[in-house]
């Protein structure tokens, strides 16, 4: 009884290089933006409120 291997699919060159040189997202994502204008809403809101 002969074994047959298919051959492996060639991997993808850019995913490669990307991967050892830690490429990654440029800048920070949706979500992440409005939690930083939120919490910059709420210290001018806390700077404006009137100190007792």
């Amino acid at each position: 009884m002969k074994l047959i291997l298919s051959p492996r699919k060639p991997r993808n060159p850019f995913a490669t290089a990307a991967r050892l040189r830690r490429a990654g997202a440029h800048r920070s994502g949706h979500a992440a933006l409005r939690q930083q204008a939120g919490r910059e809403l709420r210290r001018e809101i806390e700077r404006l409120r009137p100190s007792p």
